[in-house]
């Protein structure tokens, strides 16, 4: 496997501990549906449903892993979470977090960034 991939696994871990310990129910990791649309962590807490995407770097690393989640990255998990919601037929209010790891094989620091962005209407 990538040394990328390994670091986003133990990133993925490493958050969903971190919802757990928090008081989140994981329902789903790494749902994927039609082999393109990806979710990191569907979660509940509180009657929501919370579409959690995870981005991990290494201590020193150039780009913030805020940063990676632009806008064509946030309209790519709407329509994952769009097929997750029609999938299960959930009826519940949603938002859509982000988590931010800077991975450090000391002391990692972990960021949880409620309510990170809403889905863009389209206007016609």
């Amino acid at each position: 496997m990538a040394q990328h991939n390994n670091l986003g696994h133990k990133g993925e871990d490493m958050a969903a501990e971190y919802l757990e310990q928090e008081g989140y129910c994981i329902l789903s990791r790494n749902w994927v549906n039609n082999g393109r649309k990806e979710l990191d962590i569907v979660a509940t807490k509180d009657d929501v449903i919370i579409f959690v995407e995870v981005k991990t770097r290494r201590l020193g690393s150039v780009t913030s892993p805020i940063r990676a989640v632009d806008v064509r990255k946030q309209h790519r998990i709407c329509l994952a979470a769009d097929s997750y919601l029609k999938t299960f037929r959930v009826d519940l209010p949603c938002r859509f977090d982000v988590i931010s790891i800077i991975y450090n094989d000391e002391a990692s620091k972990v960021e949880h960034i409620e309510d990170a962005f809403r889905p863009k209407q389209r206007t016609y």
